[in-house]
C-alpha cells in the first residue's frame, strides 16, 4: 500500500505538470491583473513583476500555411556508391541553413533518390526561402590574369604541407557575421579564416597590394575591393544588399552544398483548413471523450469512472508530448490524437471483464483487481505492440514517399497508444488499489454485478446484471 501511495504521488505530480505544459492561451480580456503580450510562438505573459512564457501548439503547414519545396540534386559527377551520402550531405546543409534563418519546425526529408522536399511552416516569402536554400554558396577568391583585364582565374598559394592550393570558403570559421561600414554605414560580411586559410590568404594578398582581389559567390562577382594591406586572418566582403548579406553569412557557417541543387516544383500552401479545422477537432475529441467516459462509466460503474479520471489525465499527459517534444500537429495528427481515445480504454475494457469474472469465481476484490491486470496484461501488449508495428511502417512509408501527413498521424497515434498503456496499468491500477480499503466499495452495484447468495459473506461474489453470461 506504501508503495501504491508513491505511485498516486507521482501521478499527481505528473498531472500538475502536464496542466502546466497545456496551459492555453489566456486573452488579455480574460486577465483581472497583468497583462498579455503576443510573440511568434504562443504568449508571453506577465504580472507585477513576474513573467511567464507560454507557447501554443505547433500547426502543421495544412492548418497555417507555408512553402513547400521539392529540390533536384544534379548527381551526374557522383559516383554510384557516393551518391546516397551525397545527398544526406544535402540534407544536412539545408538543416542548417534553415535552423539558422529562424524557421520553426521545418519538415526536411529525402524523396527517391535525388530529390529533397522540404516544408516551411508559417513562411510566405518563397523568394527568399528560395534563396537560402538553393545557392550551392561555394566562394573564391580570385585574381586578374593578366593584371587589369577581366579575366578573373581563382587564386592560389602554398598550403602549410608545402603544396599549391586554392583559395575557397572551405577555409572559413563557422563564425561569419553581417557587420556595417562605419563610414558608409553599409552591410558588409565578416569572415575569418582556420590557420590554413590565414597562411594562404596571407601569401595572396601580399602579391596583390593595390590591386583587386575578386570575391566570387557561385561563379558570381560579389564585391571586388583593393587590397590596402596585407591581411592574414580576417576580412569582409562588400557590396551586398543587407538581406542578401544576412543570407550570405548564413550560407557560409552552414557550408556549401555538396553538389548543385535545382527547384523542381514550389507552392505557396494557403491555411485551407487553419483555425476552424482546429475548433472542430478539438471538439470532436471532447465529444470522443464525453462518450467514451459516459460509457464506461454507465457499464462499469465504479471502475469505469476511476478509467475516466485515467483518461482525462491520458489526455492531459499525451497533450503535454505533444508541445514538448514538439510535435507539428496536422489534421491527421489530430484524427490520429482522437483515434488514440477510444483505444486507450481497450485496456481497461479488458482489465475489467477479467475482474468481473475474477469476482463471479469467488475472489476478493483485492485478488479480482490484481488477477485482472495480470492475466490482462499479454492482451494489452500484443494488441498494442501490433498498433505500435502498424505505426512504424506508416512513418516509414511516409517518410520514403514524402508523405508528411501520414508521418504525423503515426506519430500522434504511437504516442497516444504509448501513453495510454501506461494510463490503464499504472493509472487505473493505483486508482482502484486506492478505493479498494474502504468498506463502501465493497457494494456490487458499484461493479455492475448483482448479489448472489449472502452478501456479507461474499460481499462482491455476484453476477454480472442482467443474468449469467
Amino acid at each position: 500500500m506504501n508503495r501504491n501511495r508513491w505511485m498516486l504521488l507521482f501521478v499527481a505530480v505528473l498531472t500538475v505538470l502536464a496542466v502546466w505544459a497545456d496551459w492555453p492561451q489566456v486573452p488579455a480580456s480574460y486577465l483581472p491583473f497583468g497583462d498579455v503580450l503576443p510573440s511568434s510562438e504562443g504568449i508571453h505573459l506577465r504580472i507585477g513583476n513576474a513573467q511567464f512564457d507560454r507557447q501554443g501548439a505547433r500547426l502543421g503547414l495544412d492548418l497555417q500555411g507555408g512553402t513547400h519545396l521539392v529540390l533536384l540534386a544534379d548527381l551526374t559527377r557522383v559516383t554510384e556508391t557516393d551518391r546516397g551520402n551525397a545527398l544526406k550531405g544535402v540534407v544536412q546543409v539545408i538543416e542548417r541553413r534553415i535552423n539558422a534563418y529562424g524557421v520553426a519546425e521545418p519538415v526536411i526529408q529525402m524523396q527517391g533518390a535525388d530529390r529533397v522536399i522540404i516544408e516551411l511552416p508559417g513562411v510566405k516569402d518563397i523568394e527568399e526561402a528560395k534563396r537560402l536554400i538553393g545557392q550551392t554558396a561555394q566562394l573564391d577568391f580570385r585574381e586578374q590574369d593578366p593584371p587589369g583585364s577581366s579575366n578573373w582565374k581563382v587564386a592560389t598559394a602554398i598550403g602549410l604541407d608545402g603544396q599549391e592550393k586554392e583559395l575557397t570558403g572551405k577555409y572559413f570559421r563557422p563564425n561569419a557575421q553581417v557587420v556595417f561600414d562605419q563610414r558608409t554605414n553599409r552591410p558588409q560580411v565578416a569572415f575569418e579564416f582556420d590557420d590554413e586559410g590565414a597562411h594562404l590568404f596571407e601569401q595572396i594578398t601580399t602579391r596583390l597590394i593595390r590591386r583587386p582581389l575578386g570575391i566570387f559567390l557561385d561563379n558570381q562577382l560579389v564585391s571586388s575591393p583593393t587590397v590596402q594591406a596585407v591581411i592574414s586572418r580576417n576580412g569582409v566582403i562588400t557590396g551586398v544588399e543587407l538581406s542578401e548579406a544576412r543570407t550570405l553569412a548564413i550560407q557560409l557557417n552552414a557550408g556549401a552544398l555538396p553538389v548543385p541543387i535545382s527547384i523542381e516544383q514550389e507552392r505557396s500552401v494557403d491555411a485551407t483548413l487553419g483555425s476552424d479545422s482546429v475548433r472542430k477537432s478539438i471538439i470532436a475529441g471532447e465529444i470522443a471523450l464525453a462518450i467514451v467516459g459516459l460509457f464506461m462509466m454507465l457499464y462499469y460503474r465504479l471502475p469505469g469512472g476511476l478509467a475516466t479520471i485515467a483518461l482525462l489525465i491520458y489526455t492531459l499527459i499525451t497533450m503535454a508530448i505533444f508541445k514538448l517534444i514538439p510535435i507539428i500537429l496536422t489534421l491527421a495528427g489530430i484524427a490520429g490524437f482522437i483515434l488514440s481515445i477510444g483505444m486507450a480504454v481497450d485496456a481497461n475494457i479488458l482489465i475489467f471483464e477479467r475482474m468481473r469474472e475474477e469476482l463471479r469465481w469467488g475472489r476478493t476484490l483485492g485478488a479480482a483487481i490484481n488477477a485482472g491486470f495480470d492475466r490482462a496484461w499479454t492482451s494489452i501488449r500484443d494488441s498494442n505492440t501490433s498498433t505500435l508495428i502498424t505505426c512504424a511502417l506508416l512513418y516509414w512509408f511516409g517518410s520514403n514517399f514524402g508523405a508528411s501527413l501520414v508521418m504525423g498521424f503515426a506519430v500522434t497515434l504511437a504516442i497516444g497508444v504509448m501513453v495510454s498503456m501506461f494510463s490503464a496499468i499504472a493509472v487505473t491500477r493505483s486508482f482502484l488499489r486506492g478505493v479498494v480499503g474502504q468498506a463502501w466499495t465493497h457494494n456490487p452495484t458499484l461493479f455492475g454485478m448483482e448479489i448472489q447468495g449472502a452478501p456479507e459473506r461474499h460481499p462482491v461474489r455476484a453476477e454480472p446484471l442482467g443474468g449469467r453470461a
